[in-house]
């Protein structure tokens, strides 16, 4: 149901000359049919529903999981990260910030909670036809873990057209750079939050990172968020 998650030297180097890393295969055909079935499940626990063009996010829908989280959410969230931490401190030791990450993610929910985040952030999101979501970063409080990823649960061409996953980076006194970042059902994109270290000639200095997806021409187009921090 779960692919296998490359090693962190090859999640490294791809964040490192792309400011993004695919996953081939995070999930198969039945587990995204699975996912994306809970959207509309009544049965499933949502502590918020958000209709994007009423903030002003652009087009669509996403709901966040209340816990406890479904199994494969949690899995997901709990398995990755141990690997994505690693990178995280090798993050925190290029920029000089002093954090060490924990290694286990029931430890960075605690840190999470002992500043007032305490509400889970995986979720699902939907668009149709017309939809869309502006650039911006997932922050949700004081704590935030730099590195999130997307899973798409539907295939391109056959369920929507339109819709690719983008990511916009900023550098300082350099214009904005933008990516298209092709994915295929059951591929997962890993991303930074906030800002990546990138070689400068002091060393290593920030990229502000933010992402977001173009518009939707036909069809629909359902993603499943891990973001790793919890929310004030």
């Amino acid at each position: 149901m779960i692919g296998p998650l490359p090693s962190v030297p090859a999640l490294l180097a791809a964040l490192d000359a792309d400011g993004h890393a695919v996953i081939p295969g995070m999930l198969d055909g039945d587990a995204c049919a699975a996912m994306a079935a809970l959207f509309d499940d009544p049965d499933t626990a949502f502590r918020s529903s958000i209709d994007m063009a009423r903030h002003g996010f652009g087009r669509g829908h996403y709901r966040y999981f209340a816990r406890p989280l479904p199994p494969l959410v949690q899995g997901l969230r709990t398995g990755l990260y141990p690997a994505l931490a690693e990178i995280a401190n090798i993050w925190s030791d290029r920029l000089g910030d002093g954090r060490r990450w924990p290694d286990t993610h029931a430890t960075l929910a605690e840190h999470c909670a002992a500043v007032g985040q305490s509400r889970p952030t995986p979720l699902l999101l939907r668009y149709g036809p017309g939809d869309f979501n502006r650039l911006h970063q997932d922050v949700y409080g004081p704590l935030l873990f730099p590195l999130q990823l997307v899973v798409l649960l539907d295939a391109p061409g056959r369920d929507f057209n339109g819709g690719e996953f983008m990511l916009v980076e900023g550098r300082p006194r350099q214009q904005s750079q933008g990516r298209v970042v092709p994915l295929r059902q059951g591929d997962a994109a890993l991303f930074p939050v906030r800002d990546r270290p990138v070689p400068s000639a002091r060393g290593w200095s920030r990229a502000t990172m933010r992402h977001g997806v173009s518009t939707i021409h036909t069809g629909q187009r359902r993603t499943l968020g891990i973001i790793f921090h919890d929310a004030t």
